[in-house]
């Protein structure tokens, strides 16, 4: 007992450390606490993170926001339909002069990386980022670059049946750890937007607070979050659930095409822990797993022509699992 008593004192000594980097966002994001949360559970886990709502919902904003108070590297890629791939990770350039190559890095090399509307650009340039997200390294002609830690990518984009915009290649989608979907604010959250975004620069009102030193150490205190044997039984047999779902007295199975990998495992086993980070105890229960559990998952459900033709979503057959599995 006292051994979990000093590892949740331990936790909400190093938890503190969160509490400038909440009180300088919420000085510009009005609301969307879920989404800060999840945005800082993905950078302390080391997770990438794809954000996804309609025009409007300060995804962008909320991003800039988190990384204008991070004492790190911060590069914007824009992406549109007349993107490269050497515009994202860099090219080579030939010198008349001395007859040889230099290397011109991309935007890709910062530890903070904001690609915006990735969706909009087609599939060869979102492509271009899977060697960075998955390896964090990039290779411009024969030279491979190690890309500097922490490393992460935040991706936002505006729903895929919206005109001009691509689907993100699967192997791409499922290195991204979350996936968050973004609602519209209550009533009384848009009339403070209103009379705080009318009268000042965002920008202009967040200051770093966190090095990147502190990053990695908490990414080390993560870690080292207790996650009892029947919690990790009770996250693979979700993962197994969406694979198998019939040996789990599921009906669900003409609804899915493809199950989550075994990285959906990993990845929910890591949010978890920063779940559970974030409320200050030192071990994970059931409730850090369901709580996370759907933006880890969510994207990685394919789903069958008879799932579309029915307007069935991931998120229906993700709660069928989550109320079927046996919670230790």
């Amino acid at each position: 007992m006292s051994d979990m008593t000093d590892r949740n004192q331990r936790i909400a000594e190093h938890r503190a450390w969160l509490d400038p980097v909440f009180d300088e966002i919420a000085r510009v994001i009005v609301g969307q606490r879920e989404m800060v949360e999840r945005l800082l559970i993905g950078l302390l886990a080391g997770g990438h993170i794809l954000v996804e709502g309609v025009p409007g919902l300060a995804k962008t904003l909320a991003v800039r926001t988190l990384a204008r108070c991070l004492h790190l590297s911060f590069h914007r890629i824009q992406f549109t339909p007349d993107l490269l791939p050497a515009d994202v990770i860099g090219t080579q350039v030939y010198n008349p002069r001395t007859g040889e190559f230099s290397i011109k890095k991309g935007p890709v090399f910062a530890n903070f990386v904001l690609a915006d509307e990735i969706n909009r650009a087609p599939a060869k340039v979102q492509s271009a980022l899977l060697e960075a997200m998955q390896e964090q390294q990039v290779t411009i002609g024969d030279t491979t670059y190690t890309l500097e830690k922490p490393f992460l990518v935040l991706a936002t984009q505006n729903p895929i049946e919206q005109e001009g915009t691509y689907p993100l290649p699967e192997a791409q989608v499922d290195r991204f750890m979350l996936k968050l979907k973004l609602t519209y604010p209550s009533r009384d959250e848009e009339l403070r937007i209103l009379d705080r975004m009318a009268a000042i620069d965002p920008d202009t009102m967040v200051n770093p607070v966190l090095t990147g030193e502190r990053i990695l150490a908490l990414r080390q205190v993560i870690d080292s979050i207790y996650m009892d044997e029947g919690i990790k039984r009770y996250i693979v047999e979700i993962v197994h659930a969406t694979r198998f779902p019939a040996e789990h007295g599921l009906d669900i199975g003409p609804y899915l095409q493809f199950g989550a990998s075994p990285r959906a495992t990993i990845f929910l086993s890591r949010a978890a822990r920063g779940h559970a980070f974030l409320a200050k105890r030192g071990y994970v229960t059931p409730e850090d797993v369901k709580a996370i559990g759907y933006d880890v998952l969510r994207h990685r459900l394919s789903l069958s022509y008879e799932a579309e033709a029915e307007e069935i979503t991931s998120e229906q057959l993700l709660k069928k699992i989550f109320d079927r599995i046996k919670v230790p």
